[in-house]
């Protein structure tokens, strides 16, 4: 794998505890949990998509996102909803942050996707304790293995005034089985110039590969609807196999790769929140393709 052009942004950034210095007038503050309670939530992948659906909910629970601002969104035709964790900010303008719970039967579903699921408490917690601009909606979908059912369900639920406070989506589709992965082709290029400099700061990896023969993810019912998106994700040619096979266990899951994104994401996502329409891409800003 080629990795990210060293001198894309010519960016110096040192991790701190919570604190990433970007620039001299920018620093991010957030707070990532601990690489326990991100392991422990991998791992309770066990159990049908409603179990999931339980777990899921009690891990947002246990986030500290309750009440009225934890919500489920019964979807037609499904017996899941999908679950919504918001975090108000001081606008009203949204970031959505999804990943599909369900999964097919031939395997596990460890990797596609409670990868991308079990992350979304606590990137919440990494972000929760700063004030935000932006009102962070973390989404999980149901019934995305059967044709983005959820994910279609809950923005055609939407006025055309609701989607036009949605500034971006970020979605995250089968991590864990190595560094982070930008489905370049199906991303907004100014997303993924402030991602590139973001993984620069953090010094962490991040590569292109375009997934399009493999199929969609959620972040297609954004797209239809004309809101800016970004797909991350860990597939290679080499790991291809692993997708809706019993392969999709957790003896494929790359824990240390997988942190690595859980903090790669927790810091963009601050980023975000602070810079979301600051800057023009430029047009070096991709990352190098496979």
């Amino acid at each position: 794998m080629r990795g990210l052009r060293a001198d894309v942004f010519g960016l110096i950034g040192v991790l701190m505890v919570g604190v990433i210095p970007v620039s001299a007038q920018l620093q991010l503050h957030f707070q990532t949990v601990s690489r326990e309670v991100v392991e422990e939530r991998l791992k309770s992948y066990k159990g049908n998509d409603s179990r999931r659906e339980a777990t899921l909910k009690r891990f947002f629970q246990e986030a500290g996102c309750t009440g009225d601002k934890l919500t489920e969104q019964p979807v037609q035709g499904l017996q899941q909803p999908n679950i919504i964790c918001e975090l108000p900010g001081s606008t009203d303008s949204i970031i959505v942050v999804a990943a599909h719970f369900d999964h097919v039967d031939r395997g596990d579903g460890v990797v596609d996707n409670w990868s991308g699921a079990s992350m979304l408490p606590s990137l919440y917690q990494a972000l929760k304790d700063e004030p935000r601009r932006y009102t962070f909606l973390f989404i999980s979908f149901a019934g995305e293995e059967m044709g983005l059912v959820g994910s279609k369900f809950y923005v055609s639920s939407l006025t055309p005034e609701q989607v036009s406070k949605i500034k971006l989506m970020v979605c995250m589709d089968t991590l864990a089985l190595g560094p982070t992965e930008v489905w370049v082709s199906h991303s907004d290029p100014e997303l993924i110039r402030k991602l590139v400099r973001i993984a620069h700061a953090l010094k962490s990896p991040l590569t292109r590969m375009d997934v399009e023969k493999i199929g969609e993810s959620d972040e297609e019912s954004f797209r239809q609807r004309e809101v800016p998106t970004i797909t991350l994700h860990s597939l290679t040619q080499a790991t291809l196999s692993v997708l809706h096979s019993p392969k999709d266990n957790y003896s494929e899951v790359h824990f240390n790769d997988y942190f690595q994104s859980y903090r790669l994401v927790s810091a963009y996502l601050a980023f975000l929140d602070q810079d979301v329409l600051a800057t023009a891409p430029s047009k070096d800003s991709t990352p190098q393709k496979h």
